[in-house]
């Protein structure tokens, strides 16, 4: 429950409260946990001061005459078959358009059409004065849905290379795409994995890396992995994971595993594996995963090499459980740590992208209802929200190639962790939307451990952090905010690619690159802009910068600590098989 009786609050009145929560969690499995009313409210702030601006009225319309008379010449050329540019190009990210199809008549006209208005709409729903910036997010957000849906890519009548694709093969594409429309929805009635995932299972195919479960409790496993050299540096790692995902993103296949990566150079590793939770698991809070996750690793850790300070990464959610667990550390006068890295992990989440479409107080009190009802949100629901924020990508695009052009994608080890996701308890993710996402307490110094509040600028050990390039789940930008907070050396890496794929960047991938700079505890501060400015870009893998900066703040390479004494069960573990 979100609020206690007490002596002003009666019964009728709690009733009527859990009444009003219980139709709340059915509306929101009606509309997959999206506020109808944020949404409502958007719309309305919008169009109300849309009403109110003759100005932005009198320049849209401008808008649209000067794009129609521009699209009635580009067609007076292109029905002529002369070679002419295009009216509008497509983003740079936007690839629907790209095959050569599009080029010829008459598809070329609708796809510039469509272009065309697609921009008149983000004129008309942005830079509207008096819209609060929130809202114009949403309904610039929410028209690009609409318009995308109804992208001519996605209409076969009308997408050229769906047409090709009939006429070449007798419309067996269509049949196809019927059967893989059927298998997939077959798997998401009987909550199966999607096509070709049961060929990456952990233990089996992926997370494979040799290593014995040395801690288990309500809320985590932990790992040892075994050494693969002679020598080893002294401080072991200990990898935090976020627990909205299961931990082998970075114990992949042998050729792209992160943990195998470090073994071979040397490094005693340690990783958490979450439990996924069940409806039980309700009240399992921020501090519980602290506590039985951070904290109780630690200190198995300290047993089983006493005496070691520990270099302690985090990725993701776990990289800001990580954050908060080494401030109060700090706070406190514990001194385990020899340094802390961030991977795509978030402190401040004042700018966190495009996800705070979703986070809002009439979004948020509709998610707690929802999860209140259940125990946990579900991995379907928060993929949902993902996937809408790459919907060309991750939705329509997969769907023109999958059930128009009748041709799967082959599964990867990536793509099969993707959906093999983990719930997220009540408790716990209440407290994370509320506490970090809508008031931000952990800059702002409000964050509490332990009844005290914790400050990031008590941490006194070195500060690694990596951001990516196209993440959409924690911009860089945003990343690099930890340097505002901190008054410790402070080494930013740009890796290329986005939220998964940047951080699984093994040496050797074609196309990688990065950029990396340390700013001494002394120095000034640099703003993002600038900092990526100045910094000299290098092709390759980030990790042997890392590994190479973790080496310089290790001790001199000694033999490897022993295993633990009693293990509970070879790697990966129990948890990571849950369902």
């Amino acid at each position: 429950m979100l609020m206690k009786p007490d002596e002003d609050f009666d019964a009728p009145a709690l009733m009527a409260l859990e009444a009003d929560r219980l139709a709340h969690a059915h509306a929101a499995r009606a509309t997959a946990g999206l506020s109808p009313v944020a949404l409502t409210l958007a719309f309305t702030d919008w169009a109300m001061h849309l009403a109110a601006a003759p100005g932005k009225q009198t320049e849209l319309a401008r808008k649209a005459a000067r794009k129609w008379l521009r699209y009635l010449n580009f067609l007076g050329h292109a029905m002529r078959g002369a070679d002419c540019p295009r009216c509008i190009e497509p983003l740079p990210q936007d690839s629907r358009f790209a095959a050569e199809e599009w080029k010829q008549w008459p598809f070329n006209a609708i796809h510039q059409g469509f272009l065309l208005w697609q921009q008149w709409w983000w004129n008309a729903t942005t830079s509207v004065r008096g819209v609060s910036p929130h809202h114009e997010d949403v309904v610039t957000f929410t028209m690009r849905q609409l318009l995308d849906l109804w992208s001519p890519s996605n209409l076969p009548w009308i997408n050229p290379e769906v047409l090709r694709a009939a006429w070449a093969q007798g419309g067996r594409n269509f049949a196809n795409g019927a059967a893989h429309f059927a298998d997939d929805w077959r798997r998401e009635a009987l909550g199966e994995p999607p096509a070709g995932a049961d060929a990456f299972m952990p233990g089996r195919d992926v997370a494979l890396t040799p290593g014995k479960v040395v801690m288990r409790n309500r809320v985590a496993e932990l790992i040892q992995y075994a050494a693969s050299t002679r020598t080893v540096h002294p401080e072991p790692i200990l990898i935090v994971p976020a627990w909205i995902m299961k931990y082998y993103i970075l114990d992949l296949s042998p050729h792209n595993s992160l943990v195998k990566y470090l073994v071979d150079h040397g490094h005693t590793v340690f990783i958490l594996s979450w439990n996924n939770p069940v409806p039980q698991d309700r009240d399992l809070s921020m501090d519980h995963y602290r506590r039985l996750g951070v904290m109780a690793a630690l200190d198995a850790i300290g047993r089983i090499a006493p005496e070691r300070k520990v270099h302690a990464a985090g990725y993701c959610l776990g990289g800001t459980l990580l954050a908060i667990a080494a401030a109060a550390m700090a706070r406190d006068g514990d001194e385990r740590l020899a340094t802390l890295t961030l991977l795509a992990a978030q402190v401040d989440f004042e700018e966190a992208g495009e996800l705070t479409l979703f986070i809002d107080d009439s979004q948020v009190s509709l998610l707690e209802d929802m999860m209140a009802a259940q125990g946990y949100l579900d991995t379907r629901q928060m993929a949902g929200a993902f996937q809408l924020l790459r919907s060309n990508d991750l939705i329509w695009s997969k769907r023109v190639k999958e059930y128009l052009l009748g041709s799967r994608a082959p599964m990867n080890d990536l793509m099969a962790w993707n959906a093999d996701a983990t719930r997220m308890p009540y408790a716990m993710h209440s407290e994370y939307l509320r506490r970090l996402f809508l008031r931000n307490d952990l800059t702002a110094g409000r964050y509490e451990v332990d009844g005290r509040p914790v400050v990031l600028s008590d941490i006194r050990v070195p500060l690694f952090a990596v951001g990516t390039t196209r993440d959409h789940v924690a911009p860089w930008r945003s990343v690099y905010k930890a340097d505002l907070y901190t008054h410790v050396d402070t080494t930013f890496l740009l890796a290329s690619g986005g939220h998964n794929a940047g951080i699984v960047s093994e040496p050797g991938r074609d196309g990688r690159s990065f950029q990396a700079a340390t700013r001494h505890r002394d120095a000034p501060h640099l703003d993002a802009h600038a900092w990526a400015a100045q910094t000299p870009r290098r092709e390759g893998s980030w990790w042997p910068e890392w590994q190479g900066w973790l080496a310089r703040q290790s001790g001199v390479p000694a033999a490897p600590p022993p295993m633990a004494e009693k293990t509970l069960g070879d790697a990966p573990g129990e948890y990571v098989l849950q369902r």
